[in-house]
């Protein structure tokens, strides 16, 4: 299996990366490195381009992880023929549907502080998202919406680090979602805090500050079951 050193984990705003393709397969192209997050964590996978040297671009439709090898997989429309194994490619980014993914994911962490309650369910999407919270009382939309806003303008820098597998089951009451737990036995577990607001193991990418998120604004909530409350946010453009 091939280990392909994700550069997204340490650095969110990379747009693009040279790589050497390792693995092109039915479909798939698998390199030694990459900008491209990979879906999970209610994160949907990026998309954008392989460039090779000839000048001609590959689209890369959806980037995954083999739930089996946990290989990271970058899907390519089968329109295309796939580089051979040790080319050289840069991989591009579509960049502003990945910025606009970044903003929602940072939102729902801002989300998770202004409603204080066991997440069951999430997911990011492009200009939406959702939470849905152990919460058997209702919320009221415009005060979540006020609320939320007043913390993303604080601009709160964001910080990452690193905890160990130990560490993180000493302390549960990091861990907010009840039904994605996260990977351990690796030996560490990434921590994505803003400043005074929120702390939580999360893999995905975020922004570097609370105000790049913009303003949004809770089109709905929902009541799904007898203790579950479903908040749909979207951008306020």
């Amino acid at each position: 299996m091939t280990i392909t050193d994700e550069l997204f984990r340490r650095d969110g705003y990379l747009k693009e990366c040279n790589a050497i393709v390792v693995r092109a397969h039915d479909g798939v192209i698998v390199t030694d490195q990459t900008v491209f997050y990979p879906e999970g964590g209610g994160q949907p996978g990026d998309t954008g381009w392989v460039l090779r040297a000839d000048g001609s671009e590959i689209v890369v439709t959806d980037t995954q992880k083999d739930a089996e090898t946990g290989e990271q997989q970058h899907r390519v429309s089968s329109d295309f023929d796939l580089p051979a194994v040790g080319e050289r490619v840069t991989l591009k980014l579509d960049w502003e549907r990945r910025y606009r993914l970044m903003r929602m994911h940072s939102c729902l962490h801002m989300l998770c502080a202004v409603i204080p309650a066991p997440v069951t369910g999430g997911s990011v999407q492009d200009g939406r998202g959702r939470l849905d919270f152990d919460l058997p009382d209702p919320v009221d939309k415009e005060e979540v919406t006020a609320r939320l806003n007043a913390l993303i303008a604080q601009d709160s820098s964001m910080q990452m680090r690193w905890i160990s597998d130990e560490e993180l089951a000493h302390k549960p009451e990091l861990v907010r979602t009840m039904s994605v737990q996260p990977p351990t036995g690796s030996g560490q577990v990434r921590i994505v805090e803003f400043e005074g607001i929120d702390l939580q193991p999360c893999g995905g990418t975020h922004v570097a500050s609370t105000g790049e998120i913009g303003r949004m604004r809770v089109r709905k909530i929902e009541k799904k079951g007898r203790q579950n409350r479903r908040v749909i946010v979207v951008f306020d453009d």
